[in-house]
């Protein structure tokens, strides 16, 4: 039986405990595991049975939350790890090498921008950021030694909407994997398998938690990429001889790239998501479509009355009939734009300073997608280290001001932002 999406939240991965008949999954406070004999603990070596030797490699608890956000996604598997930054070198590690590149988009994260343009360098391999409206050049930045190709589905920090089918179709020519962070969508908001996507990513600390409590990061294997149609890919299509030439892809054909996240990302990266970080992901998950629905409904809310303050010059809420992104929200995201979005001042970068230390319900972290609504300042924290054009590009210029819509009394929200409004701009 196909069952819907709320029920999916609630039910999927999860099992009474066979020890004890609990009803919610239990936390398997354990890092090890005993073997039936020395021949089980051979073959779970070997990869030739599936099950728990190390709490770094799988843990019961963080199985069935794999097993949800893969489920709610439309994967084949998924691997949880201790971050999202973590989860986006996990989704990476199997296919770089040093001198290949990934292709990504201009409209990220400050910090994944970071990680892409900085970190990555360390490991011999390089970023190539390109405006992915500009689907000629997305074609043109993709090279022989190209092995990704990485936007966001909702972007952090403006609330962009990529047009995914375009761009999978571009990545899908090419012979290389998409890889779609969705942590601003959620899959309730956004499924990019269903438009393309190879492999998908989430900062589980945000939206799939949704309480602000606990990081973590989520990799989901669509299971539909053929790693060994071209040699691109020998981590995954040639022999690995740290289990006796076994070939991953040959062997577990569409989770092969889950396997070998756990194999060898997690084996000797070592990003492993805690049981605990797990249980209070898989206890907010059971809410997402109630939180997103909210959260939605609040952002397109605030965005209309900012839109029509005169103290704010531009929104960004694609939500809005004057987004030049509008029309991808039916197509993308038809359950609605999400609930983060930036707004910019005319008053300028100083205003922006001074409104974030006027709020009052909103909170100034650098965190977003939490039931509580929240605000920061771009560009002179998460964009900190980009140059102005990086950050403009990026969504975050100086006189920007990104918000992450909670779930509280919308009029409440808007009441907060006047009374910042009128201390910031006079």
């Amino acid at each position: 039986m196909a069952y819907g999406f709320d029920t999916l939240q609630i039910h999927a991965g999860a099992r009474p405990d066979p020890a004890t008949g609990a009803r919610q999954t239990p936390i398997y406070q354990s890092t090890a595991y005993v073997f039936r004999d020395a021949d089980h603990a051979a073959a779970l070596f070997n990869l030739q049975e599936v099950g728990y030797i190390y709490s770094r490699l799988t843990n019961p608890t963080v199985a069935v939350l794999q097993e949800r956000i893969a489920t709610l996604e439309g994967g084949q598997g998924a691997v949880c790890c201790s971050s999202g930054h973590a989860a986006q070198i996990m989704a990476l590690f199997p296919l770089m090498a040093p001198g290949r590149n990934v292709v990504a988009s201009t409209r990220l994260y400050g910090g994944t921008i970071t990680q892409f343009s900085q970190t990555i360098k360390r490991f011999g391999w390089s970023a190539k950021f390109v405006d992915f409206d500009d689907l000629d050049a997305v074609k043109a930045a993709i090279d022989d030694d190209t092995r990704a190709v990485f936007c966001e589905a909702v972007a952090n920090p403006g609330g962009y909407i990529t047009d995914l089918d375009a761009i999978s179709a571009i990545s899908d020519k090419a012979g290389v994997p998409l890889i779609v962070d969705n942590t601003s969508a959620t899959p309730y908001l956004c499924r990019p398998i269903e438009h393309g996507a190879t492999l998908v990513v989430h900062s589980t600390t945000k939206y799939l938690t949704g309480n602000g409590t606990v990081t973590g990061g989520c990799v989901v294997d669509s299971g539909n990429f053929d790693w060994s149609a071209s040699d691109k890919f020998p981590s995954l299509s040639q022999p690995e001889p740290a289990y006796h030439g076994l070939k991953f892809h040959e062997t577990f054909g569409p989770l092969a790239f889950t396997f070998h996240g756990i194999a060898i990302g997690l084996r000797d990266l070592g990003m492993t998501m805690n049981p605990q970080a797990a249980h209070y992901t898989l206890m907010g998950i059971e809410t997402l479509s109630l939180r997103m629905d909210r959260h939605v409904q609040n952002a397109l809310k605030v965005a209309e009355w900012l839109e029509n303050d005169d103290r704010v010059a531009a929104v960004t809420y694609a939500g809005l009939p004057s987004s030049p992104y509008h029309d991808r929200v039916a197509k993308i995201c038809p359950k609605g734009a999400g609930g983060l979005f930036t707004f910019s001042l005319k008053a300028g970068y100083e205003a922006c300073v001074r409104f974030v230390d006027a709020v009052e319900i909103f909170s100034h972290v650098a965190n977003l997608g939490d039931t509580r609504s929240l605000v920061i300042h771009s560009a002179s924290t998460t964009h900190r280290q980009l140059t102005e054009e990086q950050q403009k590009a990026a969504g975050a210029a100086p006189d920007v001001v990104r918000v992450s819509i909670g779930i509280e009394d919308p009029a409440d929200l808007i009441a907060d932002l006047d009374q910042a409004l009128a201390k910031a701009c006079g």
